[in-house]
């Protein structure tokens, strides 16, 4: 039975070995002439020597092999030391071949196994040695915040000074956006005995034709990334389709819904299906409704999908009939034409000092005449607009008539905004003139006003100053939230009114509020950066600003060296496309017919989340993400020519391209077709090997990392899109924020393995987490009602990331009701 196995299994062996071998000899000689590492070529070589040789002198071929594999674990430390995910697929492959090899029914010459394997077996053993080493090499930087700080008894946020403590009345708690709990139940030494209280489904789920990622083909991105709001006894929320509910504060049941039923074309364009909150007001105690009554006295704002903004009874859930058109205002009104999908809103908008503040997504990279991205504010009882920022008119602050129509194409602010109240400003965190990678047709105030944080008068709209985080962004990096509200001492001892504007860069710019200026202490440089290969028809700023008096975020310019795969075989495939792109680092000009390497990516480092500041003990939390992307210029005629883009001059809808709308952009009015995907090697795995996620606390006073760890697994992830259930501590990509608490716990969801979990604030240590039925790619929010503090977290997943779609909102408090929490 030996003897007729191995007669099968050797030249078996031998087949597949050479093939492997062809295959390393083709991709790494290819490799080699780019410029890149001889060792796959080399491989590939003594590959098929061990293949050729075996069929004659199989002993032979065992000790070629062995060599090889003895080269490949030197070469394997030397390149990237004993890093594990490094090593691991340098080296897992190949040791996978070797444990084949050392079967007794393979490539044997008849004398003992040991004497046939020994050399085979020694090579396998010391590699097997390396990999094991790097087993315990750490990604994290351990700390402690010292106790002193831990006792929370600094200054409060002074923002929140009007909210009880018990209610988290807006997005991000205050019109500050500190994402800051002053509630203190839930520590460190009790966390383990937090338990689901509640688990409410709100039924609104995903249907048939909302897919995985956007586009005509794939469908659209169905997102639950609500943050529920709590005022007195009652939670309310939005979800995908714009449905707004009440659900009472103690048990979750569902008070009301309200369904403003947004229009079928508009939801079936929109390639975000997402609402992050609603917002809340309350009129004068002399408020009365039409009818006399005081409904509607205490209301809640929300998007809509169809360009429409909603006032709703926060009592009853009915259309406040004194707002707008019975509840509703559109839009649309002032945006000129507005073909369907080209603007909706996904986040909240903010209320303050009787203003309704917001503007909204414009769909990025369609054309360079889209609309409008002015920012608007409205009454909030008659719904009546007060004024508009509009960057191209003079001047910018006006009240547009019903025939006006603001600037077409000017920068856009889709995120959530925030406010001091008392220095009467609000903060605007701007995105780009489209198109976002061509910025030949942008106009002086476009440029003067993209990828910044805008100060404006509260009352009149008026810019009072802007900082810009990117010169003449051609890479996507919109700041994705507004800036969280810190004071900060001064060198003299004094309290300096501060913000920390957080960016996709991974930078935080800590700037005076009432100035834009710089905080004394937190610094920003302008630094050169790459400018060679910009598109002839455009330019490129030579330098940049670097915030350097906090701790960045930032990831290290990629090397070949930091590709990476499942196997040895896809990671040379992304080692020859890094040969093949252009990249000279962060801020490489996007390139016309050539492949550009963004990294980091218009997806974040840090993305609509944020970051959380504790400002009692002046620690900033924010959670991190490290995928590269990849982009290329065409010219237009050729996309036309090939069928890949129809011809659009603006009026009607748009047609639609061929592929995902995300990654082809058609950047109508422009000589360039845009195509953009993440950096996927063809098993759908990153090129760019882990960590992927990280989660990291950062001293305001020292202005140093207290503790950085990565944060989330495979478990819920794999090869093609796959849930393969192996829950490797890779860190992983992450969407949503997180909450930090007085008492010493902060709690985050947003990694892609599905878990909500409680990190030690002090160090960084998760010592509790559940498993959730659903993604959980929503900021959680924390609130306290007849005594109980309560988590809450909405798990429904996220089309972009791939995670489990669902519809539900759970709450968890100590003792819960409900059970432990899974595991």
């Amino acid at each position: 039975m030996s003897a007729s196995l191995q007669r099968v299994m050797s030249p078996l062996t031998s087949i597949l070995l050479a093939l492997v071998g062809l295959f390393l000899l083709g991709g790494g000689g290819y490799l080699l002439i780019l410029g890149g590492s001889w060792f796959y070529a080399l491989a590939g070589l003594v590959m098929l020597a061990a293949a050729g040789v075996s069929f004659r002198n199989p002993l032979l071929g065992a000790r070629l092999y062995a060599a090889l594999l003895l080269v490949a674990t030197v070469w394997s430390v030397l390149e990237v030391g004993f890093d594990i995910w490094g090593l691991e697929v340098r080296l897992f492959t190949l040791v996978g071949i070797a444990a084949w090899m050392l079967l007794p029914w393979v490539w044997r010459t008849g004398h003992n196994w040991v004497s046939d394997k020994r050399e085979l077996l020694g090579s396998a053993a010391i590699a097997m040695v390396a990999i094991i080493a790097s087993c315990f090499t750490s990604y994290s930087i351990n700390g402690t915040l010292p106790a002193d700080r831990m006792a929370a008894t600094g200054q409060s946020d002074l923002t929140a000074k009007d909210t009880p403590e018990a209610d988290w009345p807006a997005y991000g708690r205050t019109v500050g956006g500190d994402r800051y709990s002053p509630l203190a139940q839930i520590t460190p030494a009790n966390v383990s005995s937090l338990k689901r209280a509640w688990v409410t489904r709100t039924g609104d789920v995903q249907k048939a034709d909302e897919g995985v990622v956007a586009g005509p083909d794939q469908g659209h991105e169905f997102n639950l990334e609500v943050t529920p709001i709590k005022v007195d006894d009652t939670l309310y929320l939005c979800t995908p389709h714009n449905w707004v509910m009440a659900l009472d504060a103690r048990t979750g049941k569902v008070k009301w819904k309200f369904d403003p039923k947004p229009a079928a074309a508009d939801l079936a364009a929109n390639v975000y299906l997402a609402c992050r909150g609603v917002s809340y007001y309350k009129a004068a105690d002399d408020y009365q409704a039409p009818d006399g009554s005081k409904a509607c006295q205490k209301r809640i704002f929300s998007p809509v999908g169809d360009v429409r903004l909603l006032a709703v009874d926060a009592e009853t859930g009915k259309p406040c009939e004194d707002f707008g058109e019975h509840g509703f205002i559109s839009l649309r009104q002032y945006l000129g034409h507005v073909p369907h999908g080209f603007h909706f809103v996904t986040s909240p908008p903010l209320v303050v000092k009787d203003r309704v503040v917001l503007g909204g997504w414009i769909f990025d990279n369609q054309a360079n005449f889209e609309p409008s991205g002015a920012i608007r504010a409205f009454n909030p009882i008659t719904g009546e607009i007060e004024w508009a920022w509009d960057a191209g008119h003079n001047p910018e602050n006006w009240k547009p008539g019903p025939n006006d129509e603001l600037t077409r194409d000017t920068p856009n602010a889709w995120g959530v905004y925030t406010a001091d109240p008392d220095l009467g400003l609000l903060y605007i965190p701007t995105g780009n003139s489209p198109p976002d990678n061509w910025g030949g047709s942008r106009r002086p105030f476009d440029d003067a006003t993209s990828s910044a944080t805008i100060a404006l008068d509260i009352e009149t709209g008026e810019r009072r100053w802007t900082f810009q985080t990117v010169h003449h962004d051609l890479w996507d990096m919109d700041l994705a939230i507004g800036p969280s509200m810190v004071d900060l001492p001064g060198p003299n001892g004094e309290n300096i009114p501060a913000l920390i504007q957080s960016t996709k860069r991974g930078e935080f710019f800590v700037l005076d509020r009432r100035t834009g200026k710089p905080v004394p202490g937190y610094p920003v440089e302008e630094r050169p950066v790459p400018t060679a290969g910009v598109a002839a028809d455009d330019h490129v700023s030579p330098t940049q600003p670097f915030a350097v008096g906090l701790p960045s975020l930032t990831p290290p310019d990629l090397k070949e060296s930091d590709m990476w795969g499942a196997t040895l075989l896809d990671q040379m495939i992304c080692r020859i496309q890094f040969r093949q792109s252009a990249y000279e680092g962060q801020f490489t000009p996007p390139h016309v017919g050539k492949t550009t390497i963004v990294y980091p990516a218009f997806y974040g480092v840090v993305d609509w989340q944020g970051a959380s500041i504790d400002p009692q003990r002046k620690l900033l939390i924010a959670n991190a993400s490290y995928l590269p992307f990849r982009i290329r210029l065409e010219h237009r005629q050729k996309g036309e020519n090939a069928g890949i883009l129809p011809k659009w001059n603006g009026q009607g809808d748009k047609p639609e391209a061929k592929g995902d709308a995300l990654s082809v952009s058609p950047d109508y009015g422009t000589p360039y077709i845009a195509y953009t995907s993440p950096w996927l090697n063809p098993l759908e795995i990153p090129c760019k090997g882990p960590v992927w996620g990280k989660i990291t606390a950062i001293d305001l006073v020292t202005k140093k990392i207290v503790w950085q760890h990565p944060v989330g697994t495979t478990r819920d992830t794999g090869p093609f899109r796959t849930h393969n259930n192996l829950p490797l501590p890779t860190g992983m990509y992450n969407i949503g924020g997180s909450v930090v608490t007085k008492g010493g716990v902060a709690f985050m969801g947003a990694t892609a393995d599905d878990y909500l979990r409680g990190f030690d604030m002090s160090n960084g240590k998760v010592i509790w987490r559940d498993r959730l039925p659903a993604g959980g790619q929503a900021t959680p929010m924390s609130y306290q009602i007849d005594g109980k503090q309560y988590v809450v977290i909405a798990a429904g997943g996220h089309g972009g990331l791939g995670t489990r779609s669902g519809d539900y909102i759970i709450a968890y408090t100590l003792n819960g009701e409900q059970g432990a929490a899974a595991h």
